[in-house]
């Protein structure tokens, strides 16, 4: 599955290299996440809010398009540890590289999906002092997907992606196993400056 999307992406990539369309330009935005818990004594917290600002390239023809995305993103989320009774507060920031896939279906409408690979630059968990000693062990890096629709209105680009991970993000907080993956809804402007 994932040499089919390799192969299908590169092909849409190689495609759009002869397309008729070229943009480029900055994209800033926002994202309500939550971290998923999936283990004995521990429980999803509230969502958090969070931002990102970067770039995207636009490829494509009239139908089909390819925008690769280069973001930097801070997020996070609340884990309830019912074991040491305390509220773990996650912030990532982070290198996002979406790299959607699109079909226009008018000439202001978009529906998109594609993979997410996402570098953490950065990771704390707030000013609770039972927190920090967790002894989360966060992974450096993770793939995950993203899917929306969009909005072409002149210049302006909007989109809105439901983002979710392929993988946990770490398998244990204090020694107890969990499942956590992060899932956020991302509300997102850029600007074609060409």
């Amino acid at each position: 599955m994932k040499n089919l999307i390799l192969l299908l992406t590169t092909f849409l990539l190689v495609n759009s290299l002869h397309a008729q369309e070229f943009s480029i330009g900055p994209k800033f935005g926002v994202s309500q996440s939550t971290i998923k818990v999936n283990g004995d004594g521990f429980q999803s917290g509230d969502d958090k809010l969070g931002y990102h600002v970067g770039a995207f390239i636009r490829m494509g023809g009239a139908s089909i398009f390819v925008q690769p995305e280069f973001l930097y993103t801070n997020t996070g989320g609340f884990i309830i540890d019912e074991n040491n009774n305390a509220t773990v507060e996650t912030n990532f920031n982070r290198l996002d590289i979406p790299m959607m896939v699109g079909f226009k279906l008018a000439k202001f409408f978009r529906i998109q999906a594609g993979p997410i690979a996402s570098i953490i630059l950065d990771q704390n968990f707030g000013e609770n002092p039972i927190a920090a000693t967790q002894n989360i062990d966060y992974r450096s890096s993770t793939i995950g997907y993203q899917a929306g629709i969009g909005l072409d209105i002149g210049n302006l680009i909007l989109d809105a992606k439901y983002e979710s991970s392929l993988g946990k993000i770490a398998s244990s907080v204090a020694g107890f196993q969990t499942d956590q993956r992060q899932n956020q809804l991302v509300l997102s402007a850029g600007f074609r400056l060409f």
